[in-house]
């Protein structure tokens, strides 16, 4: 078997129907259920507190008692039940329950595919595990230009059912023969007494997970009202994919050079630039409410994003034991990518029912904290750099 292909596939498979929920959902939610933009942020970020607790707890402990294979396979017949659901679903209350239900399976192929490629490079089955990731982002990118042709063409009904078709693909791809490796049961070994407050005693990790969790917060508007503020500036329904995948081509673009170009600055310094980097980029789409703006400011996602997520890796990889590793990104995703998302989506939909701007200005109260604590950072990494060369 081409576990390389296998891998390129499963990558390509999930992040394309990825491309469909993380920047539509809430539109289709508001303008196909019938629900408010309150609602739907309100939705979205209980998802997202569900989708918190499964990744950071759920999901380290299933994976240690269960083979990748079936963790895949579970959490992808999970999510495509939980779509269905959402066909009868029509009340403000079923629509939260089902998301809930949802967050629960469907973000968690996220980590068990990387925990796949993981165990096919460690058991030199899979040779470039950036070759596979790629396919991620191709297909993240292609499906967003697609779908906004065919919102055009048919309305926003698309989405669901462009997003069951794809979930209905990666079900099917769990019934094709599957590495022998990911097929095995792992071992439960005895238990290294490493708890999650643990973490906080190794040096600055919680100034670091501070930045980081500010960072991702501040692209709550973006990620749920990006789509809807497009439609308000009145951006051309078919040419809305192609702006909203300006930012992941933006990211795609910074990883492919960023060990080269950026590799050797400090965490302090990236997470500084990465910050300034948001704060410039939701300042631009407040102070100028045009799609041109908005294309030049979608660009700076290779900052608010790709480099504060590059700057937090870097700090892993050099202070974190390896047995923490899984812990230490457990809470990265459940606190950076999902609660505070979550809280900070509410808080947007609250200032984009007042004005549709306001939701963006209003993530500066992220970025701009975020920045200052950066600079201590940065300034306590040159002082410890000094006392090391003395």
């Amino acid at each position: 078997m081409n576990t390389q292909r296998w891998m390129s596939t499963h990558f390509f498979s999930f992040f394309m129907t990825w491309g469909i929920f993380l920047p539509y959902w809430s539109g289709w939610l508001i303008y196909t259920k019938g629900i408010t933009v309150s609602e739907a942020s309100l939705v979205m970020s209980l998802g997202l507190l569900a989708r918190g607790l499964s990744t950071l707890f759920a999901f380290p402990y299933l994976s240690g008692r269960f083979s990748s294979k079936t963790l895949l396979k579970v959490a992808a017949i999970g999510t495509l039940v939980s779509l269905l659901c959402y066909i009868p679903a029509n009340s403000f209350t079923s629509l939260l329950i089902v998301t809930i239900v949802l967050h629960i399976f469907y973000p968690a192929l996220m980590p068990a595919l990387d925990s796949a490629a993981g165990v096919l490079v460690q058991n030199k089955q899979l040779n470039h595990y950036g070759r596979s990731r790629q396919w991620g982002s191709i297909g993240f990118v292609s499906i967003g230009m697609v779908i906004t042709i065919f919102t055009g063409l048919f309305g926003d009904e698309v989405i669901f059912w462009a997003l069951l078709l794809g979930v209905i693909g990666f079900v099917l791809l769990g019934f094709m023969p599957t590495p022998v490796i990911l097929s095995t049961k792992p071992n439960i070994e005895s238990k290294q007494g490493v708890g999650l407050l643990q973490l906080f005693r190794i040096k600055h990790f919680g100034l670091v997970l501070v930045i980081v969790v500010l960072l991702q917060a501040a692209h709550a508007t973006y990620y749920n009202y990006g789509y809807i503020f497009l439609q308000d500036i009145h951006a051309p329904v078919y040419l809305i994919g192609l702006i909203i995948n300006i930012a992941v081509i933006a990211e795609i673009i910074f990883f492919s050079i960023a060990d080269k170009k950026f590799g050797h600055l400090s965490v302090g310094s990236l997470l500084a630039m990465a910050a300034f980097g948001s704060s410039v980029r939701w300042i631009l789409v407040f102070a100028f409410p045009n799609i041109a703006v908005f294309c030049v400011a979608q660009s700076l996602h290779a900052f608010s994003f790709a480099m504060g997520h590059f700057a937090f890796m870097k700090y892993l990889i050099g202070n974190i034991p390896h047995a923490q590793i899984p812990k230490a990104q457990g809470m990265y995703s459940a606190f950076a990518l999902s609660w505070s998302t979550a809280v900070f989506t509410i808080f947007g939909g609250y200032l984009y029912e007042i004005e549709p701007r306001y939701a963006f200005i209003g993530m500066i109260v992220c970025t701009i904290p975020a920045m200052l604590i950066a600079l201590v950072y940065r300034k306590l990494e040159l002082k410890k750099d000094v006392l090391v060369s003395i």
